[in-house]
């Protein structure tokens, strides 16, 4: 794979951006230009297509290397440069053990040894081993009473499958010259001033390689939309992962698919506030109510009414507490508490005997609500 943009331009993000980075701009960018967000939209399916190579590139830190070093990424390896001698210089029949001799030498690391799995170390699709495919994470809105009770959440997911055609394996199982050394078993590549014969990292020196799949040119998966009906348990809050196991990518040549996220987004309710797994609201009561007692119905989330008693002289943004009438937690099962705060409503008076009996409570009952702050 190959691409003429700059991936870091693609994702908006700097080239030394960070693993995390670089997935925050990949999800921003993925929900903006979703294909199923912009029906009909042909640009919008093609930066989109654009940004899922770009992080598909720079999320794999081997990927990523080879891209920041060539400016390309090929899984055939970078192309040597400099000066080159007329002809190539045979080492297959040298012993090149005192090369690798030496520090970094029983590691792999330092040395000759890495230029050398720099150079000729890179193979083909089809050489390469099974590989997990990625996971992915698609946010779904739900309602205030679905989040309560669960719900299914309907979507449309584009992720890479399995390739019909081949099914996974990147080709027909017909074989072919292998293209890359012409069917000799060995290619020419150029380090430095020099150029090495070395085995063909793509046949492994056979000559021959099985014919890709036209379908999916080697890749063993294509991109493709698929629906899908999510159950969302009940209990979930606001920003909860819902873990669809194998419904992420489809693995290369093989290997398993990744896992799909659902990260839900929850609605809010005119009535009810939801703080964890508990239930917060606001009771409107009268002047009456607060001042002599009284019990009132307060509404629940089982919609059934709860019995609150309200003591003489309750003052308003009082908080009672109905135990057991919140949300089920999802990791207990408990459920959380209700908490009920009074809010008196002061009454609109009109009539002159309304008023008269309001001035003569006031006569009966003398007080300075405001006394306190003279004090200070």
């Amino acid at each position: 794979m190959t691409g003429k943009d700059d991936y870091y331009r693609v994702l908006g993000v700097e080239r030394k951006a960070t693993a995390a980075e670089i997935r925050k701009a990949y999800r921003r960018l993925a929900r903006k230009y979703h294909p199923d967000l912009n029906p009909g939209d042909k640009s919008a399916e093609e930066r989109f297509k654009k940004i899922s190579e770009a992080n598909d590139i720079l999320s794999d830190p081997k990927k990523r290397q080879m891209y920041d070093r060539v400016g390309y990424y090929s899984e055939s390896g970078p192309p040597g440069g400099g000066p080159q001698p007329e002809r190539p210089v045979d080492f297959s029949g040298f012993d090149f053990s005192d090369w690798f001799s030496g520090p970094g030498a029983e590691t792999g690391t330092g040395g000759f040894r890495d230029v050398f799995s720099q150079y000729f170390g890179r193979g083909h699709p089809e050489s390469a081993g099974p590989e997990r495919g990625s996971d992915l994470e698609y946010q779904v809105s739900i309602g205030f009473w679905e989040a309560i009770r669960g719900a299914t959440a309907r979507l449309n997911v584009m992720r890479y499958k399995t390739c019909p055609v081949c099914h996974g394996i990147g080709n027909t199982g017909k074989e072919m010259v292998c293209p890359e050394c012409r069917g000799t078993g060995h290619v020419t590549k150029l380090m430095s001033n020099m150029r090495f014969n070395v085995t063909c990292a793509r046949c492994k020196g056979a000559g021959k390689v099985k014919d890709l799949c036209t379908a999916c040119g080697g890749e063993s998966r294509r991109l493709e939309s698929e629906s899908l009906e999510v159950r969302v348990p009940a209990g979930v809050q606001d920003g909860y992962r819902v873990r669809v196991a194998g419904k992420g990518h489809a693995g290369k040549q093989g290997g398993p698919n990744g896992d799909l996220y659902i990260i839900t987004k929850v609605g809010a309710h005119p009535f009810f506030e939801r703080r964890g797994d508990d239930i917060y609201t606001v009771l409107p009561v009268t002047i009456t109510e607060a001042t002599l007692g009284a019990k009132v119905e307060v509404p629940t989330i089982d919609q059934s009414r709860a019995l609150l008693k309200i003591p003489p002289g309750t003052p308003s943004g009082q908080k009672f507490r109905l135990r057991e009438k919140g949300v089920s937690s999802l990791k207990t099962g408990q459920r959380g508490d209700q908490y009920v705060e009074v809010r008196i409503q002061v009454p609109q008076v009109h009539d002159e005997r309304s008023k008269e009996i309001l001035r003569e409570l006031a006569r009966l009952n003398p007080q300075d609500p405001r006394a306190d702050l003279y004090r200070q």
